[in-house]
């Protein structure tokens, strides 16, 4: 009973190593807005996430809200936030963090304005209302680079057939159209990605 008790302290100790790391390899203020545990626990997963793999050419912003809510949608701006929807999906919520640190690279990319040129050039009639889109033609043509972006990331951190599995899962979910998109014709965007050297 005492051995098992110690080796539960010895993997506790491990765990919280493991934690205290990703947050030094990770400077983020994360912040869980209310303290409900679904958002504490969404937080210890982004931390052990970040441990897990290298995020770091990904995070362009150090503050990250988690808040829980059926209305509550990630979003990037004024201050990235998440929400605790994906707690059973470690995949979909890497997915999720990505995708809204990306629009901060976006923002301030030098190759963005030219890249943004092109697609709405190869795309001059998108559809825009949701779920297929984001609202409205502008806004529809910055994801399409948002979104290949991310499939980008989530291709080299957890390889081809895991980001299958989320882009297939997104394209039933939201971003529908730009998702399919972003998978039949990723030869076309990485193209433009290259050409504008729009790569983080």
């Amino acid at each position: 009973m005492k051995a098992t008790k110690r080796t539960g302290v010895s993997l506790l100790a491990i765990l919280l190593t493991c934690c205290l790391q990703a947050q030094n390899n990770y400077p983020l203020n994360i912040v869980a807005k209310t303290n409900h545990p679904r958002e504490v626990q969404t937080k210890e997963q982004l931390i052990r996430l970040m441990n897990v793999y290298d995020l770091s050419k990904w995070t362009f912003t150090k503050t990250v809200n988690i808040e829980n809510g059926f209305n509550v949608v990630p979003h990037s701006h004024p201050v990235l936030t998440l929400n605790t929807r994906h707690l059973r999906d470690d995949e979909l919520l890497l997915a999720t963090y990505i995708h809204e640190q990306l629009h901060w690279f976006i923002d301030t990319a030098a190759g963005s304005k030219a890249a943004f040129n092109e697609i709405k050039a190869l795309y001059p009639h998108p559809p825009e209302a949701l779920p297929q889109s984001s609202g409205d033609s502008t806004s529809t043509w910055y994801h399409i680079l948002i979104c290949y972006l991310e499939y980008r990331a989530l291709v080299q951190l957890i390889g081809e057939l895991k980001t299958f599995q989320v882009i297939s899962f997104w394209q039933q979910d939201h971003y529908t159209w730009i998702y399919k998109e972003v998978w039949e014709n990723n030869q076309k965007l990485e193209g433009i990605i290259q050409k504008h050297r729009l790569i983080p």
